[in-house]
């Protein structure tokens, strides 16, 4: 019999693996080329063993010159579910559908069971809760934030694809040995590093798309110790351009927020036409504020803001010249 975590561990990586194959992109484009009727939300799983013979392998029988796309229904039905998710099936879709280094290592991790990455978007959130304010669901504010240096990068067909935070925190609750994370529909995986011991895997909606779980602490603080906590998002935006998650980074900041540090990094083969640094009335499209900005000589736009409280801010972009302001 297995156990919880091995479990766990192929269920996380099962998750992982379908969103890898829904994702706008390279992948999902491999296996939709084989379906007569593609649905983008809807994984067809001959089209995807028809992907997985073409490296003319199968686990176990890694020698064999050729397999037939009926021969690996099964693992495809496995792997996508968990059920069956082994070693082999992980490597066996690496190879065909030419996962990133990233997303490989990713995958066989949440395979092994780690703690320290979770996929945050899926199946796996409990019912929306009946309360939506933050404080209500979130608990009794138990740190400040000192410093947040945000770093994004976006793909040369213009999608924000991942991200690095450095978050400088401050106690000013004994004891505190977690923060919670707030994020919406468009993260796909969230994975710590520096200052933190791991998550604790339980994700809950406080919200319509917006989601919350914790990071545990890699040392309990006490009233006035601080502690600086490393941690990386990945998205799943969509491949339209004019969708706003594709055209923006903002950070929307309830509670205060000290030394906001933003950078935007563009890949050389997609630049945007125009930029602008903006404030935005709370989580809704007005502008309040914008001033225009220009690309530095590493494709990257910058700003550091002091202190931050109940508002919303950051960069958006326009690909080309004639798009609405």
């Amino acid at each position: 019999m297995r156990d919880a975590t091995q479990l766990t561990g192929q269920r996380a990586a099962a998750e992982y693996l379908r969103q890898l194959l829904l994702k706008p992109g390279p992948y999902r484009d491999a296996w939709q080329r084989l379906s007569a009727r593609p649905r983008d939300a809807v994984i067809n799983q001959l089209a995807v063993a028809e992907v997985l013979a073409g490296q003319h392998c199968v686990p176990g029988r890694l020698s064999e010159p050729k397999v037939l796309p009926y021969q690996l229904r099964d693992v495809v039905a496995g792997a996508l579910s968990g059920a069956l998710l082994s070693e082999d099936a992980l490597q066996m879709f690496i190879g065909a559908f030419g996962f990133s280094d990233d997303e490989s290592d990713r995958l066989r991790r949440l395979l092994a069971g780690s703690s320290r990455i979770s996929v945050m978007s899926g199946t796996s959130a409990l019912p929306i809760n009946a309360v939506v304010e933050l404080d209500a669901a979130i608990g009794e504010r138990k740190h400040h934030t000192v410093a947040m240096h945000d770093h994004v990068w976006l793909t040369a067909d213009g999608r924000v694809d991942r991200a690095r935070y450095m978050h400088v925190i401050e106690a000013i609750s004994a004891a505190l040995d977690r923060i919670p994370f707030v994020i919406d529909t468009n993260i796909l995986t969230l994975e710590v590093g520096q200052g933190c011991k791991e998550l604790t895997g339980h994700v809950r909606r406080i919200g319509t798309d917006v989601f919350a779980t914790d990071i545990l602490l890699a040392r309990t603080l006490g009233v006035g110790e601080t502690l600086t906590l490393e941690y990386w998002l990945s998205y799943r935006c969509s491949d339209d351009h004019e969708d706003r998650a594709n055209r923006e980074h903002r950070r929307g900041v309830l509670r205060r927020c000290d030394n906001l540090d933003m950078r935007v990094e563009f890949h050389p083969d997609k630049l945007p036409a125009r930029i602008w640094w903006a404030h935005w009335d709370g989580p809704h499209d007005t502008i309040l504020e914008q001033e225009p900005v220009t690309l530095d000589s590493q494709h990257s736009v910058h700003r550091y803001v002091r202190s931050l409280e109940k508002t919303v801010v950051g960069f958006y972009w326009r690909w080309d010249d004639d798009e609405d302001v």
